[in-house]
């Protein structure tokens, strides 16, 4: 189950929740002219913190089917996969929101 945005954040920021992780918090700081660069290294190391996940759950998966690894194996990597999935997506639409929003305003 997933909670609230607290606990994203801090999966965001730990090395031990096995999904969206690895950006430090000092990327995530506002810091003069580098903001923008920090924004978009933090996305994509998100991005390709998710791809990872949903790449080692498959491969468990393809492991089980070949008798190498247990359901409880699967079951984890699965979750933990959709866990990532799910934070991705809101992150992306989060994202766009803001766009449109910025988009909408009156110069």
């Amino acid at each position: 189950m997933i909670t609230g945005v607290g606990p994203i954040n801090s999966q965001l920021l730990s090395k031990d929740a096995g999904s969206v992780t690895g950006v430090s918090p000092t990327a995530l700081a506002p810091t003069g002219v580098d903001t923008g660069q920090s924004f978009a290294a933090m996305v994509s190391e998100v991005a390709n913190r998710t791809i990872d996940t949903l790449q080692g759950a498959e491969q468990v998966s393809v492991r089980a089917l070949q008798g190498d690894a247990d359901m409880r194996q699967v079951a984890d990597a699965v979750m933990n996969a959709e866990q990532s999935l799910h934070a991705a997506t809101a992150i992306r639409d989060k994202i766009v929101s803001a766009y449109l929003e910025v988009s909408r305003m009156a110069i």
